[in-house]
């Protein structure tokens, strides 16, 4: 298993549209998941070890976001062909298990993965009230295991700033997580995505 970080944050980057089926039975789409003050879209998965690491603060975090004006959504683009603990099912019973407090939609064409030129789980994509991308950092230093109790609030203090300002912290560090599980013929076009961002 390689881990891998996501780009460095490409400040005032569109956040693209979606309409992708959630765990819920509704649909969800950019605008119905954005707050007033702004939007975080991660990419999360069921099996991925650094997911599960951080799921109890992720919770948490995106609770206390909501009262800061921010919106969130999780979006599962994995092969769950490949995957079955990532299947729709079992995203179903996470959700309901962990009390989600944002929608968990299947992106089972990878196509908004490819839009957001989504690495790994979890990747986070922080957008102001604009939807324009001020943050591409980690939640936390957790990593395989969660961080200490203490550790900073990366993640929930830099949406607040973006919340209150309407900008991102100058200084993020990435995301650390499993690579995005491609199906066969989606891989090479990320990679090469990837390489030209």
């Amino acid at each position: 298993m390689v881990a891998l970080n996501p780009p460095v944050c490409n400040f005032d980057w569109p956040a693209p549209d979606f309409s992708l089926p959630g765990v819920d039975g509704c649909s969800h789409t950019r605008a119905s998941a954005r707050g007033p003050r702004g939007l975080l879209v991660m990419f999360l998965c069921n099996h991925c070890p650094y997911v599960k690491a951080i799921l109890d603060r992720l919770i948490r975090d995106c609770g206390d976001l909501r009262a800061e004006g921010i919106g969130s959504i999780a979006i599962m683009s994995n092969d769950a062909g490949a995957y079955p603990e990532d299947a729709f099912p079992n995203m179903k019973a996470l959700a309901g298990r962990m009390d989600f407090p944002f929608p968990y939609v299947y992106d089972e064409t990878q196509a908004i993965a490819r839009a957001y030129d989504a690495v790994c789980t979890p990747d986070f994509f922080g957008f102001n009230a604009d939807l324009r991308l001020q943050y591409r950092g980690r939640l936390d230093a957790s990593q395989r295991k969660p961080a200490p109790p203490d550790a900073r609030r990366e993640l929930f203090e830099a949406m607040r700033e973006i919340a209150r300002t309407g900008r991102g912290p100058r200084e993020q560090t990435a995301s650390i997580g499993c690579s995005i599980k491609w199906r066969s013929g989606n891989e090479s076009d990320t990679r090469e995505t990837a390489r030209k961002t």
